[in-house]
């Protein structure tokens, strides 16, 4: 089976590794916007745009199924990606939710979501959690965290000051749920910052678990091809690829 993941730049690798590391497909092709990322700061519109004219390279790649990685397209465009595409879409807010909702023992838990100021405004994932019972949610937009993923800052002082500038004064929540792919690769220092107790969701685990329980796909096939394309260096996508994806990654 052939899937094909969607991101708007390099956020979407960490959903692509726990993709790989589940086994669940025997080809894989990867698809970031990398000329237009970040999609966190755009109009509706263009986010849709966008996102059909990255089905159109899928569906040329005769992909069994399409993943979004990217929060803020499957906050905005999964409608419209599902009307149009011949195969199955899976965004990651759903996924996300469940994941929350089998990982906290009590309604009463306390949420935060954090995820670009388009994901956040779209609402969709205090929304979701509240129809699940969960009402002690908070969401706040921390998109600067893209753009330094991006440049590779993960960690140090410019991230310290940048977890500071958006939590101080924050309580540390039950559970916080990283509403953007980028921000898996900063759950070292969000979890030093918040502490041992708060439960990190992250969109990679959230969709494997999804995609297993209703598509009832089987583990362990052997990969036979992993491709990288871009709209932007590709060459760098691939060099990131390599640093993150250590020893799952295909040349």
């Amino acid at each position: 089976m052939k899937v094909g993941v969607f991101d708007s730049g390099v956020g979407g690798l960490s959903v692509l590794k726990s993709l790989l590391e589940a086994r669940l497909f025997e080809s894989i092709v990867y698809y970031g916007d990398t000329a237009r990322v970040p999609y966190g700061t755009k109009d509706k519109q263009t986010i849709i745009r966008f996102s059909l004219q990255a089905l159109e390279f899928f569906t040329s790649h005769r992909v069994d199924m399409l993943v979004v990685a990217c929060n803020t397209a499957s906050a905005y465009a999964l409608d419209s990606l599902s009307h149009e595409a011949p195969f199955p879409v899976i965004g990651v807010i759903t996924p996300g939710v469940l994941a929350t909702q089998n990982k906290l023992s009590s309604k009463d838990a306390s949420i935060l979501v954090i995820a670009t100021k388009a994901t956040i405004a779209s609402n969709l994932y205090a929304a979701k959690l509240q129809e699940n019972g969960f009402y002690n949610v908070k969401s706040l937009a921390t998109g600067l965290f893209v753009p330094f993923v991006e440049e590779g800052i993960y960690d140090g002082k410019p991230m310290q000051a940048l977890l500071e500038y958006y939590f101080k004064g924050f309580e540390s929540p039950n559970a916080l749920i990283l509403g953007c792919t980028h921000f898996p690769l900063i759950a070292p220092a969000l979890s030093a910052y918040f502490g041992k107790d708060t439960i990190l969701i992250h969109s990679g685990e959230a969709i494997v678990e999804y995609i297993q329980n209703t598509y009832h796909l089987s583990t362990h096939h052997i990969l036979h091809s992993l491709e990288f394309f871009a709209s932007d260096d590709v060459d760098a996508l691939k060099h990131t690829a390599k640093l993150w994806l250590g020893n799952l990654y295909m040349p």
